[in-house]
């Protein structure tokens, strides 16, 4: 590189979406679940497997999921990332650690922030719980929970999580 040219560090792009979201039953309920506290998915008939949060039909037997099913906040880190690049539009500085979790009970993984553990130590296989907003602030949205944490249980095997990665 030559000496006069500087390495771009940062560039702005300013960019403003409106956009409406009206939620379906399946997204309804499990909004609604947030809002009390609680994890909900949905079970499909067929292969048994658990959606989180659901979609109202089986990605791969293509039927109806309506079996409603609550799974706990603790979960298995799958994979994850350290940010590490500042943004205007992020409310936390990096650097900090984002993750894939697979919830306890359930067959599809949950992207959330992990907290409360120095970005280096987060690892593949790690158990975590969720970590709620006050009752108070409770609301129909994945921001109810503010992040996950780790938890002093053994890492789960790699073999338990490997389909979900």
């Amino acid at each position: 590189m030559s000496e006069s040219l500087k390495p771009v560090t940062a560039i702005k792009a300013p960019v403003h979406l409106e956009f409406s979201y009206t939620a379906g039953r399946a997204s309804t309920r499990f909004l609604r679940g947030m809002a009390q506290g609680k994890i909900l998915g949905q079970r499909c008939p067929e292969c048994g497997k658990v959606y989180v949060p659901p979609r109202g039909s089986c990605t791969i037997c293509a039927v109806p999921t309506d079996v409603e099913v609550e799974v706990t906040g603790k979960g298995t880190v799958t994979t994850f990332c350290i940010v590490r690049i500042p943004s205007d539009s992020l409310s936390i500085d990096p650097p900090f650690t984002c993750a894939h979790i697979l919830l306890d009970g359930a067959d599809l993984p949950f992207f959330a922030l992990i907290q409360e553990c120095p970005f280096d130590e987060v690892r593949m296989g790690m158990r975590v719980e969720a970590v709620w907003v006050p009752k108070e602030e409770l609301g129909p949205t994945f921001e109810s929970i503010k992040y996950f944490r780790p938890i002093d249980e053994p890492d789960a095997s790699f073999e338990s999580y490997k389909e979900h990665l």
